[in-house]
């Protein structure tokens, strides 16, 4: 008789509850929102008022509606204008 042996990830995945999914769904959701957060905090600090505001609207849009290339363009955008200045 062959003897069957198991890898430690199934072993521990024995040992280890499953994760129940609305656990899971709020676990990231806390880390998703908290660093949103951090961000409009960094906007408001490194841009003045109506630019932050700008940022601001593209990125809660950009989240809305899945779309990263909304917020991209802004700080393209801005990128450009300040290029134009120097």
């Amino acid at each position: 008789m062959k003897k069957q042996t198991r890898s430690i990830l199934q072993e521990i995945s024995r040992v280890v509850p499953s994760t129940d999914m609305n656990n899971l769904v709020e676990t990231r959701a806390g880390h998703v929102i908290s660093s949103a957060i951090n961000v409009t905090k960094m906007i408001y600090e490194s841009y003045d008022e109506a630019v932050a505001e700008d940022l601001i609207k593209r990125f809660v849009n950009s989240i809305k509606t899945a779309d990263p290339k909304k917020f991209e363009r802004g700080i393209k955008k801005l990128n450009e204008s300040n290029d134009n200045e120097s």
